[in-house]
């Protein structure tokens, strides 16, 4: 089985972010403003994560900002190796924040709704660097942006793995139970966790190395 890259989402402290990557976790979620959801820390904290972190971790900003120059100027606080964008575009273009950040990769989260998604999918991988399938609501009047800890259609995600080119995260309801199910399902390039390894949204070790242990079965 190929190596699937992990994403500890939620981090919130720098203690966190040792735990996620001590036991293997091969990138960190840093949550700025968002409308709802868990996570959400300072831009400040972020900036200092993504500062103290190994070269080889990546740091991921999420931002709900849909403006491209609002990204850009969000993205700037922070110095992240990589954006993760959890809202549609409303104003400017992915290629607008890749000419003004060349170094920097765009995630496009999608919100798996319905099958819908999976042209969706195909039509945003011509612009950025990697999708993450996610388990939100964007159409909702508080939108939900991520962080629901809901499972949605597996059965979707695979065939948007199957006909994009570009990596793919899975998001959503995994879980130390559900991630070897998850891998073998949808074959996505890595996993992206938030409260499958928490309790009382504390990062959990115990749920940490759990998860890790049942992902390196065979």
């Amino acid at each position: 089985m190929k190596k699937t890259h992990i994403k500890i989402c939620c981090i919130s402290s720098l203690e966190e972010a040792k735990f996620a990557i001590n036991a293997g976790a091969s990138a960190l979620g840093l949550v700025g403003h968002m409308p709802s959801g868990p996570g959400i820390i300072s831009d400040e904290l972020i900036a200092e994560i993504a500062a103290s972190v190994p070269k080889y971790i990546d740091t991921f900003l999420l931002t709900s900002e849909t403006s491209a120059v609002k990204i850009i100027e969000h993205y700037l606080k922070v110095n992240t190796t990589t954006i993760q964008l959890v809202d549609a575009l409303s104003q400017g273009s992915h290629a607008q924040i890749k000419e003004a950040l060349p170094q920097v990769k765009i995630v496009q989260v999608l919100h798996v709704l319905d099958e819908s998604s999976i042209d969706e999918a195909i039509k945003i991988s011509n612009f950025v660097d990697m999708i993450l399938l996610d388990s939100g609501n964007p159409n909702l009047a508080t939108k939900e942006l991520g962080g629901t800890g809901r499972i949605h259609n597996w059965e979707i995600s695979r065939e948007i793995v199957k006909k994009v080119t570009i990596p793919v995260f899975l998001a959503g309801g995994l879980t130390p139970k559900n991630a070897l199910q998850a891998i073998k399902e949808v074959n996505p390039y890595g996993l992206d966790l938030c409260s499958g390894v928490r309790t009382n949204w504390l990062l959990d070790v115990d749920k940490l190395a759990a998860f890790f242990s049942a992902i390196n079965q065979n």
